[in-house]
């Protein structure tokens, strides 16, 4: 019988929209009737029988129904999501009909008509309507979930707006059951939100126990990053999968949905505060000004051109010889260039930074004001095994571009560097030193051509393609197990944010040849990353203290090039600037005259596939150089 109920309710799911809504009216009718006859058994205080008039009375129910109904849009209702709202509009659309009833009795069959059923009925088939939509929503909805898994346990971190109309967006999807929440508010702690108790913060691990609580949701869109890496950390030693919220200025545009959970944003990995920009700094050279990017398409070029396009430039140059990238950027900036500042022109440009003469072209078109060149290849392991590819873009496509700027005045040029840059042991950390190189000997000369260049050296970035967080996760999903290079490896991070912002407000502080470089604290080990991700995904890792764990951690060895640590400084003693956390680095460089005869000696390694006598320069150039003898 209950298989046979169940494949009813999918089969009415299937009809068409036009039998269900004839069905919904002639249930309405039949409830209206039934209400009719209900409200006269009352009133007479037996079993009616109707004569007569009375059959108006009836006729006119059954008939006033579906009119105003359909007039007030409850046939456009799906009983599946009947819900608070909807039963809201039922009763509007009653009070109409209540009133629509007694104004038609009140013409056609008064006085013989009686008021107190004028008020009954409506009453009763109200009750009725609310019984008849709960029951269809239990029937089709409950009925056509009997088969899943049951529901996940939640428990909602946040007794604010954000977590209430989370929960409310839990009742229709099914997929989670909000058994309590947890608020550090003690006014809150104590009392209940849709049926569900909230407790105080300090009892948390007892809740989880207690409760058997598989997942937990942040929903604190608003609370400081202080706070909430505390209590990050905090579900991070529980067996509960941890989701979280956008935050406020993304709910701000609309109602929560249950489709807004996600996994934790790679800043409550970070482990500290993310540096806060000065807007003063991050509006100067970009207001007005026409603005070029190379590597647009990329994850630090695309969130540069995000930022920079807030702070309305006059025209947004973005650069990449990725056709997908730079089509995925463009379109993206342009709903937001449309929506915000239609005046800003917006220039999708498809080229490669070695080809001078389109960028001779280029600039000699727009004539950009500053240049943020943040295109280069930046994996490791994929240079090792093609290092004439990695020398020709980093190195001579920085020259390039860099020759292209001066030959058309730019008054300002950027470059995106790494930390790998420092003491390298692979090909790419020596090209981005060697690119280095190649601008701080072009500002030597600074007073023949007046372009101001800077650098900007950083941490890896969480979340970037190919970074280490993404590739965790996949993993994750998997079901492990989690590659680790080696135990005691180590690197900085940075948020995406973070990298963009950090160039646009070194490049305002620049006055020629600076390495500038942010305090990035305390360097992470990837192991402790990775061990942090399976904790907030609700599992335990594997190990010899507990066998019976979830996830295994497997060390797979450093790759090619690869260290067991990063250094932002070739040597100490760096210089403040006005930003608390950004400073200025004291390297040597090479003259121009000697770093071009160096140049050419590597361009001609490179044009002949000469490993050896590419990394032959790049010793003779780059301080620390010791590339990795596999």
């Amino acid at each position: 019988m209950q298989s046979f109920m169940l494949t009813k309710s999918m089969q009415i799911l299937d009809w068409p929209r036009p039998v269900k809504k004839a069905l919904v009216i002639g249930v309405d009718v039949v409830v209206a009737l039934f209400a009719t006859w209900v409200a006269y058994s009352i009133r007479m205080e037996t079993l009616h029988r109707p004569e007569g008039q009375e059959w108006i009375h009836y006729l006119a129910a059954g008939a006033l129904a579906p009119c105003v109904f359909s007039v007030a849009g409850l046939y456009r209702a799906v009983f599946r999501y009947f819900s608070t709202a909807a039963m809201l509009q039922t009763v509007r659309a009653v009070l109409w009909y209540a009133l629509a009833l007694v104004a038609f009795h009140w013409v056609q069959i008064w006085p013989k008509f009686p008021l107190t059923l004028g008020l009954m009925q409506p009453i009763i088939f109200l009750l009725l309507l609310g019984a008849v939509r709960t029951a269809a929503q239990y029937w089709l909805v409950n009925r056509s979930i009997q088969n899943r898994p049951a529901p996940r346990r939640l428990l909602i971190y946040g007794a604010g707006e954000a977590g209430v109309q989370m929960s409310s967006a839990m009742a229709v999807t099914r997929a989670f059951k909000v058994v309590g929440f947890i608020d550090d508010a003690p006014h809150k702690q104590g009392q209940t939100i849709n049926g569900a108790p909230v407790f105080r913060a300090s009892a948390l691990e007892t809740v989880v126990s207690d409760l058997a609580i598989t997942d937990v949701l942040l929903a604190m869109p608003s609370v400081s990053r202080v706070r909430r890496n505390q209590i990050v950390q905090r579900l991070g030693t529980l067996p509960v999968h941890t989701r979280t919220l956008p935050r406020l200025s993304e709910l701000a545009t609309g109602r929560v949905t249950a489709q807004d959970l996600r996994e934790l944003d790679v800043e409550d990995l970070l482990g500290r505060e993310p540096v806060a920009p000065d807007p003063a700094l991050l509006s100067k050279r970009l207001h007005q000004q026409v603005v070029l990017v190379t590597g647009a398409g990329g994850t630090i070029g695309g969130e540069l051109s995000r930022q920079i396009l807030r702070e309305r430039p006059a025209t947004l140059l973005l650069l990449d010889h990725s056709e997908f990238g730079l089509y995925a950027i463009h379109r993206e900036l342009e709903q937001w260039r449309q929506a915000n500042s239609p005046t800003i022109e917006l220039v999708p440009l498809l080229v490669s930074v070695g080809n001078r003469r389109r960028l001779d072209s280029i600039f000699g078109t727009y004539h950009p004001t500053i240049i943020y060149h943040a295109a280069a290849y930046k994996h490791v392991p994929m240079l090792e095994s093609n290092p004439a590819e990695g020398i020709v873009n980093n190195v001579f496509g920085t020259l390039a571009v860099a020759q292209s700027a001066i030959a058309a005045g730019v008054p300002n040029f950027v470059l995106v560097s790494t930390d790998k840059a420092v003491r390298p042991t692979n090909l790419m950390g020596a090209s981005k030193r060697m690119a280095e190189l190649v601008l701080q000997a072009l500002a030597s000369q600074g007073e023949t051509h007046g372009t101001c260049f800077s650098m900007v050296r950083f941490g890896n970035v969480l979340g970037s393609s190919g970074s280490v967080v993404p590739m965790f996760r996949d993993q994750l999903e998997a079901g492990g197990p989690l590659t680790v290079t080696h135990p005691e490896v180590t690197r900085y991070f940075m948020t995406i944010p973070e990298a963009a912002q950090l160039v646009l407000q070194a490049a305002a502080m620049a006055t020629g040849g600076e390495v500038f470089l942010l305090d990035m604290g305390e360097p992470v080990r990837i192991v402790d990353l990775a061990r942090r991700l399976i904790s907030l995904a609700g599992l335990r890792v594997r190990d010899a203290h507990q066998p019976d764990g979830d996830i295994d951690i497997e060390f797979i060895g450093l790759r090619p090039g690869e260290k067991l640590y990063e250094e932002l400084l070739i040597v100490d003693n760096p210089i403040p600037t006005s930003h608390a956390r950004i400073m200025k680095a004291r390297e040597d460089y090479l003259k121009w005259a000697v770093l071009e005869v160096q140049l050419g000696r590597l361009q001609i390694a490179a044009h002949n596939e000469d490993l050896p006598g590419m990394r032959a320069v790049l010793k003779d150039c780059v301080h620390g150089y010791q590339p990795d003898p596999h």
